[in-house]
């Protein structure tokens, strides 16, 4: 499949718009699920027994996650080249 000028114009509106997100919100905090994803699991049988009884008496504190004030920048600047990428191009189905 050909990537087009409707595509590079989506994909530039979508980076945009993440990296506007990443720049106006501080941090995200994970819920419990996805904390317990990326938390290590240790090799110890009994730690790993025990996690499970522990975490019914208290939750596991959730995971807070910072983007670096860069990342943003540079999704909203890929994102704004993508669109004037895509408006220098040809329309679809024009000769």
């Amino acid at each position: 499949m050909e990537l087009n000028r409707n595509h590079y114009f989506m994909a530039g509106v979508v980076l945009l718009l993440l990296g506007v997100q990443l720049r106006l919100v501080d941090s995200y905090v994970l819920n419990e699920q996805s904390t317990r994803i990326l938390t290590p699991q240790g090799s110890n049988s009994t730690l790993a027994a025990v996690r499970p009884l522990m975490q019914s008496i208290s939750p596991t504190p959730h995971k807070v996650v910072r983007p670096p004030e860069s990342l943003g920048w540079a999704l909203m600047s890929i994102g704004s080249v993508l669109i004037l990428h895509a408006l220098a191009m040809k329309a679809p189905g024009a000769p």
